[in-house]
């Protein structure tokens, strides 16, 4: 009589038959996949039955799109506009809670955007610096002309071009650490254009010695400090000289006003001999800012 089985060993049994058709599957899988490969010594296909299997595989796909060109980015100017006459609103009298909207009118195609920044030192006014400009950078494609009615205005030209500075604007008369002819070539040296601009009071002589050192003559029409002012009819004789002396001389400035600039008065200076026409409360103090624009555009064409 056999002996008696343990309860215990039965399942074991079980599990252990149940499982060995699966370890046999995969032992017959590996086995099955070792014999696929090539034994040592003999080679497997041919370098030639492989290009050919390739070759074969390319013929069958479609023929491949030709890559489109990379597009031009969205911020990227062409150039700045310098064919006169050019509207350039100042962006001092705009609101500046409502700077974006300000700036969405102006044309970077054909308008600049002119940037008062004065220290309370040379004109009797405060307003700002390189961080406003870099926000309008941020918001416009537009050229951006800053005219520094500060001293020293050396000491700030890299932060202004930094910030997004087209072109910076200095005045003859205010004080440098240098020559101001080492000023404007400091200017150049950034990339930037570089201007110069003329007090009502200050003759053309004065500026006479770097004007063809300089991309922009800016002839005031009012005296700096605030907006809002009075045309100065007798400073369309100063923007007669000037391109009377650039055409005697050769040279190759623009010539800008800037002050008390409307729709009365652009055109007496376009006459005269003006191709930038800077207006501040004339546009942003309308109660259209887009409509005036257009309106001085049409003035001074």
């Amino acid at each position: 009589m056999s002996a008696a089985r343990s309860p215990r060993s039965r399942p074991a049994r079980r599990r252990t038959a149940a499982t060995a058709p699966a370890r046999a599957a995969r032992t017959g899988t590996r086995r099955a996949a070792t014999s696929l490969r090539p034994a040592a010594g003999t080679r497997g296909p041919s370098a030639g039955g492989r290009r050919g299997a390739a070759r074969s595989r390319r013929t069958a796909l479609p023929p491949r799109a030709a890559a489109p060109r990379p597009r031009r980015p969205a911020g990227r100017r062409r150039g700045p506009p310098l064919d006169a006459p050019i509207a350039a609103p100042s962006i001092l009298a705009a609101d500046f809670s409502r700077l974006a909207a300000a700036v969405a009118m102006v044309d970077p195609v054909r308008d600049w955007v002119h940037c008062d920044v004065m220290d309370n030192h040379f004109v009797p006014n405060l307003t700002f610096g390189p961080l406003v400009v870099k926000a309008l950078r941020r918001l416009t494609r537009a050229f951006l002309d800053v005219h520094l009615m500060i001293e020293h205005p050396e000491r700030l030209v890299p932060a202004f071009r930094a910030a997004g500075a087209d072109q910076i604007i200095v005045h003859v008369e205010a004080r440098h650490d240098r020559d101001l002819h080492h000023v404007l070539e400091g200017i150049r040296a950034t990339g930037a254009r570089a201007g110069l601009s003329v007090k009502p009071g200050t003759p053309l002589e004065a500026a006479e010695p770097y004007l063809r050192e300089i991309d922009l003559l800016l002839v005031m029409t009012v005296e700096p400090g605030f907006g809002g002012q009075a045309f100065m009819p007798g400073m369309l004789e100063k923007v007669r000289l000037a391109r009377e002396w650039r055409d005697h001389n050769d040279a190759r400035f623009m010539i800008s006003v800037d002050g008390g600039i409307d729709l009365e008065t652009a055109p007496h200076a376009r006459a005269a001999g003006a191709e930038v026409f800077v207006a501040g409360s004339a546009v942003f103090g309308a109660r259209s800012p887009r409509r005036a624009l257009a309106a001085l555009r049409r003035a001074i064409a």
